[in-house]
């Protein structure tokens, strides 16, 4: 910032200190009540205490969340490796591996089938091929397969 620039806000902020003291004598001529201005300035320090404790708060909640979430992904990594393993062991196709992540994810056949650019037939077709190369009975049988071993 150059020197004038410095020099204008300056005299800028000078004339509105000037006129908010002018304005406070004005008020106290004319009987403002002093205690009012002094239950503001406390409340606008609490408010202003509260602030600062819930942004500690918040701070200390994102550091908590960033260790969980980096746990999680751990967990969920291991999980996807140990899910591919067992897909292999099956000797399923990549197209029937990524068919059956996405029925273990929860999507129908047709969302499968539009997200793969194929015909839905097409995708059952695959899905039936999942199930019977995992000697399963369906989507269930799939789904219950993976999550027996992590809920004990």
């Amino acid at each position: 910032m150059k020197n004038h620039e410095r020099l204008v806000i300056g005299i800028i902020l000078s004339a509105i200190a000037v006129f908010i003291g002018l304005d406070l004598f004005t008020d106290a001529r004319q009987g403002a009540a002093w205690f009012g201005v002094l239950l503001l300035l406390i409340g606008a320090m609490r408010l202003r205490a509260n602030l600062a404790i819930a942004n500690i708060n918040i701070s200390e909640h994102k550091a908590t969340t960033e260790i969980w979430r980096a746990r999680a992904k751990t967990y969920i990594d291991g999980l996807s490796k140990a899910i591919n393993t067992q897909l292999d062991d099956w000797k399923l196709s990549a197209s029937e591996k990524e068919i059956a992540f996405m029925l273990l994810k929860g999507l129908s056949l047709r969302e499968i089938a539009q997200i793969r650019g194929t015909n839905e037939k097409t995708a059952r077709a695959q899905a039936t091929s999942i199930y019977q190369k995992s000697n399963l009975n369906g989507r269930a049988d799939l789904a219950a397969f993976f999550l027996e071993d992590l809920l004990g």
